[in-house]
């Protein structure tokens, strides 16, 4: 049996964990905030002054991603200075304010300046190269697997109770609700995340050595575009299990919290595939081939029009946003972790800041672009624009390097 095979059946430690579950849970709080508003904007905006533009109301939605965007490189290249926790910190502050904004909103354009507010506590990078700091090589896909099934749990648990809470609290008490979990996120981080170690020495050159890189350059496109996927999927989705599967609004739990636990099954597999048997490409490329035949699905689905009936409609919807959440989940969980094995030590947190500026960046384009198909093109448009957009990552694996990076001793 080889060396990094034996490694790879090694259990976390205690204090490794620790820190992958209270990581996990500060980014599991701040991502419900954001995500919890995604099943009801569409419709809660239209009471908001200028919340008939279908256009205004997208960008609104992903608003957050382009401040996050333009935030987290300059927030990784601080955490790779000042440290992870302070970093954290700040923009959890930030989070918390623009929730208060958005909570005391009355037009389309204040919810923007809101959500734009929200995206700059960009802290996706300090918090995962946390997680790299506090975990060894060969525990790092789980701990990064623990932040991404987090992150969509989150996701799911988003869309199945924001409607029944929007019917009870409103659009302004979800963002209350936000700014309690950022708050929450604030004291985990301080209670329950283990000391950060001391940071790596400076090394001049090493922003351009990371920029450089092929490998993290496929990796930063890559999560651009399932993200963008993700945002412009959730502008159509709702809208068609209310239209096609006669499902109400509050009872779209029933479709995305089985399709999320049914993904969980097929999520640690992968990460042992990945890991312990070396086929981290091949597990990579079947991700995004689901979310290539995902998004055809879905083409194929708006295009039978009326003639399936709800019960059938409904059965396949389950099915597609069970299979999406399948490669989503483990793209989650491969692609931060190639990310600290390649990057340089002290380039770390700048390396997570680039990743999650690309992440944002494709949160941003995924509302707005998704927006705009919906109003210009309808439903076939949003999924062949995402089906596109899936089929040009499946062409650029292609060129995906035969050797990824192996776990390393710590």
């Amino acid at each position: 049996m080889s060396q990094d095979s034996t490694r790879t059946k090694e259990p976390m430690l205690a204090d490794e964990r620790r820190a992958a579950l209270g990581l996990a849970a500060i980014f599991a709080l701040r991502m419900l905030g954001l995500f919890i508003v995604l099943p009801v904007f569409a419709v809660a905006a239209r009471e908001l002054t200028g919340g008939q533009d279908v256009a205004a109301v997208g960008l609104a939605l992903g608003a957050y991603g382009l401040t996050q965007a333009f935030l987290q490189l300059p927030f990784g290249i601080l955490a790779d200075r000042w440290g992870r926790k302070p970093v954290i910190a700040c923009g959890l502050v930030l989070f918390v304010l623009g929730s208060v904004v958005c909570a005391l909103a009355d037009s389309v354009q204040t919810m923007t300046l809101g959500r734009m507010l929200q995206g700059s506590g960009a802290i996706s990078a300090a918090i995962t190269a946390l997680v790299a700091d506090l975990t060894r090589d060969s525990q790092r896909s789980k701990a990064m697997a623990m932040v991404g099934g987090s992150i969509a749990l989150m996701f799911a648990l988003s869309l199945a109770v924001a409607p029944v809470l929007y019917g009870w609290i409103g659009l302004g008490g979800l963002f209350w609700l936000t700014c309690a979990l950022g708050v929450a996120a604030f004291w985990a981080l301080f209670r329950l995340v283990p000391p950060a170690p001391p940071l790596p020495t400076a090394v001049p050159g090493t922003f351009i050595q990371v920029l450089r890189e092929p490998r993290l350059f496929r990796l930063n496109l890559g999560v651009f575009i399932l993200h963008a996927i993700q945002i412009a999927m959730w502008v159509a989705v709702p809208a068609l299990l209310i239209q096609r599967a006669g499902l109400a609004l509050q009872n779209h739990w029933m479709v995305y919290v089985p399709a999320v636990l049914a993904s969980f099954f097929a999520l640690w597999p992968a990460m042992m595939q990945a890991e312990r048997h070396q086929r981290m490409a091949q597990v990579f490329s079947i991700a995004v081939l689901l979310l290539v035949l995902v998004q055809i699905g879905f083409v194929g689905f708006v295009a039978m029009g009326d003639a399936t009936g709800q019960s059938l409609a409904l059965g396949t919807m389950l099915l597609l946003v069970s299979v999406f959440f399948c490669g989503f989940n483990i793209l989650e969980a491969l692609q931060p972790s190639l990310i600290s094995r390649i990057a340089p030590p002290a380039g770390k947190a700048r390396a997570l800041g680039i990743y999650n500026t690309l992440q944002s960046l494709g949160l941003f384009t995924g509302g707005a672009l998704g927006g705009y198909l919906l109003e210009t093109g309808g439903y076939l448009a949003v999924f062949a624009g995402c089906a596109a957009m899936a089929l040009i990552w499946l062409v650029i694996l292609v060129q995906w390097p035969a050797r990824v990076p192996s776990n390393r001793p710590a």
